[in-house]
């Protein structure tokens, strides 16, 4: 009888290019998100959830940050003598090479093939970090044993109002096979997004890996699951829930916000699936006695004078007396001076905004203060 042993694979680094200034000093999978936690802690935390002890983290660059959160995988359990968590970081393939500039996810696990086959296990996880969701993978791989799939493709069903950047999509068959799949797509009102999220058996995984480096294919959507859509059983597994895929500011704005509604949070943070993130001690937040708060998700160790309209408060902020700050996300340990007015806007970690600034962006193009700017 054939082990259900899953390994993860997660890259951080993959859409990198799509995120604009968000990713200027840090990975995709390093961005802060929702008040306390970083985009791959959902990735993270949906495998050990779903019983996965052995993960691998592919980087390339701009990669501190993530590997000052995630250290030894400690805070999602993974801190292990034998597998658990994985930095794989990049390296020269060749002789006199430069470091490692892989393109895609195939290219990246060709040079990281010793690790693949290191690891005791039938199946592999693939994954992005750029989507933020709550998945049980044990559904995952029980739709993929039932139907006797060669890969399982997770999809959600989405509308856009934009076009969105870097865009998968997919279309299924009744029986719930895949009949089509587009890469980079410019789509606009309902369609079924490919989630970058992919289950298949090592061995397949490792084979198409080979296959591809020797014929030049970098990308997994394209070298396989495109290119072998009619020989290999590709099926979709639909994620209900909720669902945010960060591909620029304005669908990290939305994500963000979309946090203010009470339904989009228990999707996301249901009871029998926590989120986990790295752990930081702070005192509660202290609000003044002039302080007006509302529909607002405000963090420990935050000192609020001012007044907060649908915003999302890292920890550690601090909002100076007669300041108003509206639609915002204040990263970690940002500081909005007294009488200060903003809307509408995104502060990076360690962002100063003076006294009496007024600072005002658009729910489509926020205003964005990278990190550490004092303005």
């Amino acid at each position: 009888m054939k082990s259900n042993k899953i390994m993860g694979i997660i890259f951080s680094n993959m859409h990198d290019e799509c995120m604009g200034e968000l990713t200027g000093a840090r990975t995709a999978g390093s961005i802060p998100y929702g008040g306390r936690y970083r985009l791959i802690d959902f990735t993270l935390s949906n495998m050990v959830n779903s019983g996965i002890k052995d993960i691998g983290i592919v980087t390339r660059q701009n990669y501190q940050s993530l590997m000052d959160h995630v250290g030894s995988g400690r805070a999602w359990d993974l801190s292990r003598k034998v597998g658990g968590l994985r930095l794989l970081p990049p390296y020269a393939r060749l002789t006199g090479a430069s470091a490692d500039d892989h393109v895609g996810c195939l290219e990246a696990l060709a040079g990281r093939l010793v690790y693949l086959q290191s690891v005791d296990a039938q199946y592999v996880v693939l994954s992005g970090a750029d989507v933020i969701s709550n998945i049980d993978l044990r559904d995952v791989l029980r739709q993929h044993q039932e139907t006797g799939a060669d890969i399982t493709a997770v999809y959600a069903d989405c509308r856009r109002e934009t076009p969105g950047r870097d865009v998968s999509t997919v279309e299924v068959a009744a029986d719930g096979r895949l009949t089509d799949v587009s890469v980079n797509v410019s789509t606009t009102g309902n369609h079924k997004e490919f989630l970058n999220i992919a289950l298949l058996s090592r061995e397949l995984l490792i084979k198409m890996v080979n296959e591809g480096y020797a014929h030049g294919k970098a990308s997994f959507t394209r070298g396989v699951m495109q290119d072998h859509l009619q020989d290999l059983k590709i099926y979709g597994y639909e994620s209900t829930g909720f669902v945010a895929r960060i591909s620029g500011m304005e669908s990290y704005f939305a994500a963000n916000m979309a946090l203010l509604n009470s339904e989009a949070r228990a999707q996301l943070f249901p009871a029998e699936r926590p989120v986990f993130t790295k752990v930081r001690d702070e005192v509660p937040a202290k609000y003044g006695l002039k302080s007006k708060v509302s529909n607002s998700l405000v963090a420990d160790g935050c000192v609020i004078e001012g007044e907060l309209e649908n915003c999302i408060v890292f920890r550690g902020v601090r909002v100076g007396r007669g300041a108003v700050v509206k639609n915002s996300i204040l990263m970690q340990d940002a500081i909005v001076g007294e009488n200060a007015d903003l809307n509408y806007v995104i502060a990076d970690k360690d962002v100063v905004v003076r006294s009496g600034r007024t600072l005002c962006g658009y729910t489509s193009i926020p205003f964005y203060l990278q990190k550490g700017m004092s303005v």
